[in-house]
């Protein structure tokens, strides 16, 4: 099964990049995006101040405001990994319910 990548695990690849003070070539290569995936998220983290151009060094960088998200989102993707095991459990033993009183009910 592929696991493809939302729009929180998009944002969260670029700012880690970004953290490490990046031109916009190696936040495409390191966070593993199309020139235009990045153009259109580069654009939205920048807008949303995550992000700033840092002229003097010619790079892009993490704001606090980037900081504090990616805090946010490093507790978020903990808790969902959590519930998503706990679910994956569950539907497990849902099946191994199902599989001991096999046919249809009517």
């Amino acid at each position: 099964m592929v696991n493809y990548r939302g729009r929180l695990d998009i944002i969260a690849d670029i700012l880690n990049v970004a953290s490490r003070d990046a031109k916009k070539t190696q936040i495409m290569y390191q966070a593993n995006l199309s020139f235009k995936v990045l153009q259109k998220y580069l654009a939205e983290v920048v807008g949303a101040s995550l992000v700033r151009f840092a002229d003097e060094k010619h790079c892009y960088e993490l704001t606090d405001k980037g900081r504090r998200f990616l805090e946010a989102y490093e507790q978020y993707s903990r808790t969902h990994r959590h519930f998503e095991k706990r679910l994956n459990d569950v539907e497990a033993k849902k099946r191994s319910l199902e599989d001991l009183c096999p046919g249809n009910a009517t």
